[in-house]
């Protein structure tokens, strides 16, 4: 065995045991804690996890303390949240190729299938996006509060399999909780970009589509009617229709969730320029 399984926590007595269920393959599983007060922490340690706490300020802030002060046993780590699963075919993937010290690689990207509803999101450009989840701590780094995105010093793969992600799996009533702390950081980000960032023209048409997806977020920063937009491109250009019912409902919460995001912009906007808010 060569990896670490590496999960974040907050309340998640619900979700919790499937997901350690699924990674029970690892000898050294991990979980860091936001200070949950139902019993994940008596789950995780139930199922031999080691436990860490730490409040919460921003998933890019917890992702990096951890690869900084948590001493893995392995050296590679594979991470994911309590809301997903990790299955027998991806499992083997992932011992297979971390088992292989000849590969040059130091880095992995991997696709989540998204079950919203009870059903696969395929479409809506929901299942066409990279995360690196498997990963040397001592080789990556994140930035952005929300959504962070993966600093990987040295070569990057693909794994060929997927894992699952139970996007309601708290109801939508906790949905909204996310979408409102969420939303926050994304504000923040947003003026940060707008201020000091640029269009990357170029990687609009890279191969790459980490850049790729990376680029578009920033164009659409800069684009008027922003939610219609994204909702748009989501249900549209990206056949978000064809997931039914399921599908229009994300796409309409993600487009929720930017104009939340456009309105808090609109908010720190006028706080620089000491107008009420």
């Amino acid at each position: 065995m060569s990896v670490s399984v590496f999960i974040q926590t907050l309340n998640e007595e619900d979700n919790l045991p499937r997901c350690l269920e699924s990674v029970s393959w690892s000898d050294d599983i991990v979980v860091l804690d936001s200070y949950s007060t139902d019993r994940t922490e008596e789950i995780a340690r139930a199922a031999g996890a080691r436990f860490y706490q730490r409040k919460y300020d921003g998933r890019a802030n917890n992702q990096n303390w951890a690869v900084e002060n948590i001493d893995f046993k392995h050296p590679w780590v594979w991470y994911v949240d309590a809301d997903e699963v990790t299955l027998p075919e991806l499992a083997h993937e992932i011992i297979q190729l971390t088992s292989d010290t000849s590969r040059p690689e130091v880095a992995y990207l991997v696709r989540r299938k998204n079950i919203f509803m009870g059903k696969w999101l395929k479409h809506g450009n929901v299942y066409n996006c990279w995360f690196a989840r498997l990963w040397k701590p001592n080789k990556i780094r994140w930035e952005r509060g929300a959504n962070p995105v993966a600093i990987i010093d040295g070569a990057t793969g693909f794994l060929k399999c997927d894992f699952l992600h139970y996007t309601l799996s708290k109801g939508f009533e906790a949905w909204f909780g996310k979408m409102n702390k969420t939303s926050t950081y994304e504000a923040e980000e947003t003026m940060k970009e707008l201020q000091h960032g640029r269009i990357d023209w170029l990687g609009l048409i890279s191969p790459d589509p980490v850049r790729r997806r990376n680029a578009l977020k920033r164009l659409s920063f800069r684009m008027p009617c922003r939610p219609l937009l994204v909702f748009i491109y989501m249900y549209l250009l990206r056949a978000g229709f064809l997931d039914g019912r399921p599908g229009l409902t994300y796409c309409t919460l993600r487009a929720i969730s930017e104009f939340e995001i456009c309105c808090k912009v609109k908010k720190l906007r006028q706080r620089q320029k000491d107008l009420p808010t």
